[in-house]
């Protein structure tokens, strides 16, 4: 219970409310005691008032008393300009300390307040300030400190009880907000979350926004369209995977059915008839690209990501491979140049890479390229390989779709794998293809891999 987000918000409310009242407490109890005080000497300024009316300033000794005993003092002492006036017992007690209530920082009054809090003693005190009923007037009075302390304790357990209602008060508005306005809709929010995990296919389980405009509104509305994205994306993905595997079937009878068809056709070459010779090799050729699409078509479904076999190798021999490799098919006339620096390595699976750059060179030889370059350069931690050709470029469509499988063919015929595959390769080894430029002056493609 107190790891949830309703119970950290209560405590932290409690917490913080409490901490408030403790920084107005203190002042607070400052302030009174400085108050009461400033009441003696206004108390002891009027007692010492009826001086005025007595004659020769004596009064008896039982109006004294009850003057001394109302203001609650031993003694009073009034300076009023140049004269004295004196109200006291005959032997006040001493005194153990004098308080100058003239001037008196508030670190000071809240400091000797929490004293009065803490002391347990009984002590007499000279308190001495300017009369509340005229500044030019100083008031001393001699007064005992237990009624002080008891003030100040019920004024402090007063304020005490209050701070306490008052913070159990706000901390339960302030809980009851928080709980309407944020606990339930992050609980509403996770639990979509884990039964939308549990079954995502289920429309019934995407959440329903509410109509707020703020934060959590729209963290709402973003999970509701994440989750139906995130569906539509699962079903999609479904319909292709059963799409796939007819596809796989019927690619397979597909292709038998053409090798017939290739073997048949082989032997029409050798017919006496001048017209089926003719003929017979664009037929040939046609069932050739037929069987290469159901062949790239079946590896493309039945792909499945093997372990990688990495190794570190010189790139440079590679690429002279791959350029021996392509320069001797007799279709294409592609010259291949390594640019690549001698010693220059790489961490890759060394099958996987001659793939991917075999491609990307048939790819440009076969779009009527004369020249590939093939160069590398280290960059940190990876290798950026630079793929460039001569060739008439991309048009805009086959850029738009370059690295979809299906759709990014530039050739009459094509699947649109090459690419596609490629840069899964690419990115299987954390690193990835890219397109940097194709127009009239040829195509360079970059590719990022780790170094090391």
């Amino acid at each position: 219970m107190m790891h949830s987000l309703s119970a950290r918000l209560l405590i932290f409310t409690i917490f913080f409310v409490m901490l408030a009242e403790v920084l107005i407490f203190v002042p607070s109890v400052a302030r009174f005691r400085l108050s009461w005080l400033n009441e003696k000497l206004s108390a002891g300024h009027l007692a010492v008032l009826t001086l005025d009316m007595a004659p020769q300033d004596m009064v008896s000794d039982h109006l004294r008393e009850e003057l001394l005993a109302h203001v609650g003092t031993y003694g009073i002492n009034v300076r009023r300009g140049g004269a004295k006036l004196v109200l006291s017992r005959d032997t006040p007690p001493p005194v153990q300390e004098t308080i100058d209530l003239g001037s008196r920082p508030l670190s000071l009054l809240i400091m000797e307040a929490m004293a009065v809090l803490l002391r347990t003693e009984d002590r007499v005190l000279r308190v001495i300030g300017p009369s509340p009923k005229d500044p030019n007037i100083v008031i001393e009075v001699i007064i005992e400190e237990r009624p002080l302390r008891a003030a100040v304790v019920d004024f402090a357990w007063r304020i005490f009880v209050l701070s306490l209602v008052i913070s159990l008060i706000t901390a339960t508005l302030v809980y009851l907000t928080l709980q309407w306005m944020l606990v339930r809709p992050m609980r509403r929010i996770t639990e979509s979350m884990t039964s939308f995990r549990e079954d995502p296919e289920d429309a019934k389980r995407i959440f329903t926004p509410s109509e707020r405009v703020d934060e959590i509104g729209v963290a709402q509305r973003e999970l509701a369209n994440m989750q139906g994205a995130l569906r539509a994306a699962l079903r999609q993905k479904a319909r292709l995977a059963a799409l796939g595997t007819a596809v796989a079937k019927i690619n397979h009878d597909l292709r038998g059915i053409l090798s017939s068809a290739l073997v048949v056709s082989d032997r029409l070459e050798g017919s006496d008839d001048p017209d089926v010779r003719r003929v017979t090799p664009t037929l040939v050729s046609a069932i050739d690209r037929a069987v290469g699409l159901c062949s790239d078509t079946l590896a493309y479904v039945r792909h499945e990501e093997s372990a990688l076999k990495r190794d570190q190798f010189a790139l440079s021999p590679l690429v002279t491979d791959i350029a021996e490799a392509v320069e001797t098919n007799e279709a294409t006339r592609t010259e291949v140049r390594n640019q690549v620096q001698n010693g220059l390595e790489v961490n890759v699976d060394r099958d996987q890479l001659f793939r991917l750059l075999t491609n990307l060179t048939r790819n440009a030889a076969e779009a009527g390229a004369d020249q590939v370059c093939i160069s590398a350069e280290k960059r940190g931690a990876v290798v950026e390989i630079a793929i460039r050709d001569d060739g008439p470029g991309l048009p805009p469509r086959a850029r738009e779709k370059l690295f979809r499988p299906f759709e990014g063919s530039v050739r009459a015929g094509g699947t649109g794998l090459g690419l596609a595959i490629a840069r899964e390769l690419a990115r299987n080894h954390g690193g990835d293809l890219s397109l940097v430029e194709s127009g009239e002056n040829g195509t360079e493609f970059r590719l990022t891999l780790p170094a090391a």
